[in-house]
């Protein structure tokens, strides 16, 4: 095999490296940049995020699932309709259960967990209403808990600058081989 072949062969292996590269940077940043949309633009259309800690609601809702939350007038909430509202405006603690019944002129709900046997004890004041669940993503929540941690912003950070650094890569290989 000659000398020019070799070239050729070699040019052609580096040339797959190179696109090889940039494709896996890519795909590195976009994963990174979707994930983090998920946390930002939902917040801007009024919807609130949440990751399910508890199985109350299994198995409509499994435990580390991210739940998307949208804002509505608590008089609008239906029976079956599924909803967040906070256990008591003072601890802050949300909880996600079904309704049983709306009473629009008490202005409460009556309300259950799936997986409760029996109806939750205290009727929730439409003070306590966040809204109700417009998505659920399971396994999610457990993802995007760990992406907004102190350490999973650096993990984060630092995969951009991998991606990044493969697409460097990738342009500084195809630029010196072109020339070849």
């Amino acid at each position: 095999m000659g000398r020019r072949t070799r070239n050729i062969k070699k040019r052609k292996n580096n040339g797959r490296i190179a696109d090889i590269c940039g494709i896996m940077g890519t795909a590195l940043i976009v994963i990174v940049i979707l994930l983090c949309s998920m946390l930002a633009v939902p917040g801007i259309f009024g919807i609130h995020m949440y990751n399910v800690i508890s199985g109350s609601m299994e198995p409509a809702i499994k435990v580390g699932s991210l739940i998307y939350i949208h804002e509505g007038e608590p008089k609008d909430i239906e029976k079956d309709d599924i909803i967040a509202f906070y256990s008591s405006v003072e601890d802050g603690g949300i909880i996600t259960h079904r309704v049983v019944k709306n009473n629009t002129v008490s202005g409460m709900f009556q309300t259950k967990g799936d997986a409760n046997e029996k109806e939750d004890p205290n009727p929730i004041s439409y003070d306590n209403f966040i809204g109700r669940v417009a998505l659920t993503v399971p396994h999610m929540g457990k993802i995007l808990t760990i992406l907004t941690s102190f350490y999973g912003k650096i993990a984060a950070v630092c995969v951009i600058i991998f991606g990044a650094l493969l697409n460097i890569t990738s342009s500084r290989y195809k630029e010196k081989y072109e020339e070849v």
